[in-house]
């Protein structure tokens, strides 16, 4: 009882009206409301048809509309096809057959090769069939020989290598700009060429100790050096986009004989073929760039076909129709920059490493995209076979990992660093018994 609580009302009742008064004013009453309920009804079911004619039609310009884009697309991709058929079939330009050879010593001044096509386009002739021969010999050589391949006796032992101190240390870039990106070896003279982030490549004679030559032209840090050491040639890669081939002469300074500008986005990795006649460089704008060496011509460039995929999103009915939502979503591995690439020691294989932590091996015959290693974290530092031919030594943020090329498979990793210390750079030796493997922290 203590929880009834009373209701208040007043006492003045509205009076009824005069039709509600009788029964038959009561039924027109009745016959009104029913009228008005029914007129809101029919006017709903006019909006619900109206509605739905223009869902349909939308449906129907949509449709069109994927059906136009697909053809477009189609169209797009048979031209480039053309395209691309057309420049591998173009013949050489007579220009490309002779180099510009004005050029000063260490690449203070030197001609560019500018040989474009119609419309500004710079030309791509192609890998040809006799090059493809060429290359094809050369796999066929060296592959018989490594099978004979033995470990040479002068092999250091291990615990030589345990024995193994610092014998000195030369200072040989710019301190304002210290560090230096990548090295090389002139096994033939002994001299080590590095680049720094200080723009320059320097020469340096490991037996007299002294710097040979600085390479001057670069206006941001070298980013990649290779040796050509059959053909006294030095190649530089550069952030500034640019490669320059540079040409030894007897006084032992190098001229630059060419500059190449066919990346759109820093030049990470130089790699010269076993024929020393032809050369890779590797960029951050996807591409990677096949060149002859003698003449500087790039001879195709080769990117990741693009390509997208579709996901249902949702799948529902609609007033008796089945209605389907998909989205159109792009591959993120067609964004991974290049940031590191070496040939397989028999020249018909290149590896290259990307921003997104992949491995891409390419068929340098056909340019395909034949295998992709995946697992690591971060970009991809630097890639080594092996010269037995049959492993490869990748090193990104996580370590090395070692990966088979005939199972395709990772079978060993190394982790020798914490996780705040990368993994810069990975090598194995010439007779593929060790591996070198350095980190960020010297």
């Amino acid at each position: 009882m203590d929880d009834i609580v009373p209701v208040k009302t007043g006492k003045i009742v509205k009076p009824r009206s005069l039709t509600a008064a009788s029964i038959p004013g009561m039924l027109g009453m009745f016959q009104n409301e029913w009228d008005a309920l029914m007129l809101s009804n029919f006017a709903l079911e006019q909006q619900l048809h109206t509605a739905r004619q223009e869902l349909s039609h939308a449906l129907y310009q949509h449709d069109a509309a994927c059906r136009v884009i697909a053809r477009l697309k189609k169209e797009r991709d048979e031209a480039r096809s053309l395209l691309a058929q057309a420049e591998r079939q173009a013949p050489l330009p007579a220009s490309a057959a002779t180099a510009n050879v004005s050029a000063l010593s260490n690449g203070k001044r030197a001609a560019e090769s500018e040989d474009m096509g119609p419309g500004g386009k710079r030309m791509r002739p192609g890998v040809s069939d006799s090059i493809i021969a060429e290359l094809t010999e050369c796999n066929a050589a060296l592959s018989q020989q490594r099978k004979k391949r033995q470990i040479p006796p002068t092999l250091a032992p291990i615990d030589a290598l345990e024995r193994y101190t610092q014998l000195s240390s030369h200072p040989l870039h710019k301190t304002n700009k210290p560090g230096i990106t990548s090295i090389d070896i002139n096994l033939s003279k002994d001299i080590v060429a590095t680049g720094g982030v200080d723009s320059s490549a320097v020469l340096f004679d490991r037996t007299s100790g002294e710097i040979l030559s600085t390479l001057n032209g670069h206006s941001k840090k070298v980013t990649s050096v290779k040796f050509v050491a059959q053909n006294d040639v030095f190649l530089s890669g550069s952030a500034d986009k640019t490669v320059r081939i540079w040409q030894g002469s007897e006084d032992g300074k190098y001229d630059c004989r060419h500059i190449l500008k066919d990346h759109t986005a820093e030049v990470q990795a130089v790699t010269v073929h076993a024929t020393n006649n032809y050369f890779v460089t590797a960029s951050l704008d996807t591409t990677w760039c096949f060149y002859d060496l003698s003449s500087g011509l790039c001879l195709t460039q080769v990117q990741l076909l693009y390509f997208s995929f579709s996901l249902i999103c949702k799948v529902f009915h609609y007033n008796g129709h089945l209605a389907i939502i998909v989205c159109e979503v792009e591959d993120p591995s067609n964004s991974m920059g290049y940031t590191s690439a070496a040939f397989h020691p028999d020249g018909l294989i290149l590896g290259t490493g990307t921003t997104g932590a992949t491995v891409r091996i390419w068929d340098v015959k056909s340019r395909g995209n034949v295998a992709n290693f995946d697992g690591h974290t971060g970009a991809v530092t630097a890639i080594s076979f092996s010269e037995n031919g049959y492993f490869l030594a990748t090193a990104a943020h996580d370590g090395v990992k070692l990966w088979d090329l005939r199972k395709l498979k990772n079978f060993r990793s190394f982790e020798l660093y914490d996780q705040d210390t990368p993994t810069n750079s990975v090598d194995f030796d010439h007779s593929g018994s060790y591996l070198a493997i350095a980190g960020s922290d010297i």
